[in-house]
């Protein structure tokens, strides 16, 4: 058994592509018609090239009512690994990305949360250095 899909719920498919590739960095890997809708899919550049994030629509009622509450709630739906969150965080503030937490030492790691702007809170964190 294998990870190779994940989704997030985002408001609007087109909006979401462009802030996950322009603004994160990640690449397009499918985009393919399905009524209304497309599946739509991004890869870390960095990562597994077969480990695809899904920009889901959230036209579904109760789907678009659990993103709102976890979004008031500050509670982050996916998380995202980096090497350097300092830089990570100016990078991001330099184009426009809200964070609603800073980052700071949570533990042995590093966290941040900031909003993709499609209706999620996103975590970046920083894994302990040499294995500390």
């Amino acid at each position: 058994m294998k990870i190779k899909l994940s989704s997030i719920m985002v408001e609007n498919q087109a909006s979401a592509l462009a802030f996950y590739t322009d603004v994160l960095g990640f690449k397009k890997s499918k985009d393919i018609p399905v009524g209304e809708f497309r599946w739509l899919t991004v890869v870390s550049p960095d990562g597994y090239p077969d480990v695809e994030l899904v920009l889901e629509p959230n036209a579904n009622p109760a789907a678009r009512a659990f993103q709102e509450a976890m979004f008031k709630q500050g509670i982050p739906l996916a998380a995202f690994e980096v090497e350097d969150i300092e830089a990570e965080a100016k990078r991001l503030k330099r184009n426009g990305v809200k964070f609603t937490a800073d980052p700071k030492q949570q533990g042995p790691m590093k966290l941040a949360i900031f909003s993709d702007t499609c209706g999620n809170l996103v975590q970046m964190y920083q894994p302990p250095q040499n294995g500390a």
